[in-house]
């Protein structure tokens, strides 16, 4: 019997397995690159945006008296009544590409036009060309957004979207309030650089398919489609009573500021605590937020934004208003990029653009009348009135999202 050799086994090769992926890779990944066009140009556009957080301390640098100054900040919320719904038509039939670059432009012409006007006139002319322009982009970029995912991973891509503008405007909010207290010049040079930039990767980097309709005959009938949504409509009330309410902490909040005799840079201060606490906690909170039911997370963040507003009436230092501050931002946070997935998720297909632009109206809505009425009732009726106000408006605009909630539930699911 011949002796056999047998070879001593081998330990088979380690079989390599890919490394799991991170939980920001698996929370934040997969949305596609015009997707990360629009969250990175929105970052720096928004460094740049200096100049309507600090445009009351600029009329006030300008010599333009306090109960003048309704007319200015009106004329801006009349144009970002127009900028929206020319933006979502533009979106729909050409697609965000053109519509976005169109409005960065026409964003940093206007303010030249705002920087360099000569009387009063001039000023409100500028200001309502400057309200248009600046939000002649954003049915675009929500459209982008919009078509990154749908489902859970649609809200938080929206998330990410509110979350890229608060970088920017924490930047903004520092930086903003050192250069108004050395004039205002940078701010209008930086603000208008920025919305170029923006323009320029749109106009590298997106495709141009990017938001566009599918097909022409999708893209006509112009807000019809929108206008016969039933849900739709009925979620404008408690959009535009949230909306009004939180617009007071960029314009009633300064004049409250400076009315306490404190400098600019509280208000900076405050935007930076605000922007901070929602860059901190947005990212870590929409994976814990996103398992609630939208409507009941909606009511309950708008309530502390309700609270944390009319807490300003009781604000007399800058740490005062910086805790009032605090409350308003937990509540922000709580609804972050929660309406406009909704409005997504409600849009046909082919007309994101309009839906956005509808959803960027009501808005504009909204701020027109908390700058031109809110203003107008701190200067005629006193601080308490407006404050007073404020939370009455927006505990009416939560318990009205609480209405809807089962309809808003059978439409979408969530």
């Amino acid at each position: 019997m011949t002796s056999q050799l047998i070879a001593p086994a081998c330990p088979p090769e380690p079989v390599s397995t890919p490394a799991a992926p991170s939980y920001l890779r698996a929370r934040f990944g997969g949305f596609g690159a015009p997707f990360w066009v629009v969250i990175g140009g929105t970052a720096v556009n928004r460094i740049g945006t200096m100049v309507l957080p600090f445009l009351v301390f600029f009329l006030g640098f300008r010599h333009v008296p306090t109960d003048r100054i309704p007319f200015v900040l009106g004329a801006l919320g009349a144009g970002g009544l127009v900028g929206p719904v020319l933006g979502g038509l533009l979106t729909d039939r050409f697609g965000s590409r053109p519509a976005m670059i169109t409005g960065m432009l026409a964003t940093a012409g206007a303010q030249g036009l705002l920087f360099v006007a000569p009387n009063l006139a001039t000023l409100v002319l500028a200001a309502g060309t400057l309200g248009a322009a600046g939000s002649l982009h954003m049915p675009g970029a929500g459209a982008v957004v919009a078509g990154a995912a749908g489902g859970t991973r649609r809200r938080i891509a929206f998330g990410l979207f509110h979350w890229s503008i608060n970088v920017g405007t924490a930047v903004a909010g520092a930086v903003g309030g050192f250069l108004a207290e050395h004039g205002y010049g940078l701010l209008f040079a930086l603000d208008a650089a920025t919305c170029l930039a923006y323009a320029a990767l749109v106009a590298a980097r997106l495709p141009r398919s990017a938001g566009r309709a599918e097909g022409a005959r999708q893209a006509r009938g112009g807000y019809r489609t929108v206008l016969r949504d039933r849900l739709m409509l009925s979620l404008l009330l408690p959009v535009v009573l949230a909306e009004a309410t939180y617009a007071q902490t960029e314009f009633a909040l300064p004049l409250a500021i400076r009315d306490h005799g404190l400098p600019a840079t509280v208000f900076g201060l405050a935007a930076v605590v605000n922007a901070v606490l929602v860059v901190a906690l947005q990212p870590f909170a929409a994976a814990v937020l996103s398992r609630f039911d939208r409507a009941g997370l909606w009511a309950l963040g708008s309530t502390l934004v309700t609270l944390g507003v009319a807490l300003t009436g009781t604000a007399d230092s800058a740490w005062g208003f910086v805790l009032t501050v605090l409350v308003w931002s937990l509540g922000e946070v709580c609804v972050s990029g929660l309406y406009s997935s909704l409005v997504a998720d409600l849009a046909p297909a082919g007309a994101q653009g309009r839906y956005q632009g509808l959803s960027g109206w009501a808005r504009g809505a909204a701020r027109f009348g908390a700058l031109l009425l809110g203003s107008a009732a701190y200067a005629g009726l006193g601080a308490a009135s407006l404050w007073w106000g404020c939370l009455l408006l927006g505990l009416t605009g939560a318990a009205t999202t609480l209405l809807l909630a089962r309809k808003i539930q059978a439409r979408t699911g969530a």
